[in-house]
């Protein structure tokens, strides 16, 4: 009994476990498979490199306070973060990578950098 190979059909002869014709149908087959998986995280992941970056930009100091409505005109999209930090008074941090925004309530942000890891 013949195997196919399951990405474009041709005969295959070798191992009883083989699955591909080559390295090509393979890489075809799983870029295949997972394409929708794939193009909703780079499309999460570009929107969370935006957002560091305006951050970034915003905030060159490391601490500074602007206006919510300054972020919001440059494109930030408040629903994507990557983690948030609650304080023990109970404000919530949430954070794009190291660079981080509370609300403060009156239309203003507070922009915070977290201070790099020690490894």
């Amino acid at each position: 009994m013949k195997k196919h190979c399951l990405e474009c059909g041709d005969e295959m002869s070798g191992r009883l476990d083989k699955k591909f014709c080559s390295d090509h149908c393979r890489a075809n087959y799983n870029n295949r498979i997972n394409s929708d998986c794939n193009n909703y995280m780079r499309r999460i992941n570009r929107v969370l490199r935006r957002n560091r970056r305006i951050l970034t930009d915003m905030n060159p100091s490391g601490k500074s306070t602007i206006q919510k409505r300054r972020l919001t005109e440059n494109g930030f999209d408040f629903s994507y973060f990557t983690n948030t930090y609650t304080t023990k008074k109970g404000r919530i941090y949430f954070f794009c990578y190291e660079q981080g925004y509370v609300d403060n309530g009156d239309g203003f942000i507070t922009l915070v950098q977290r201070a790099a890891a020690v490894e």
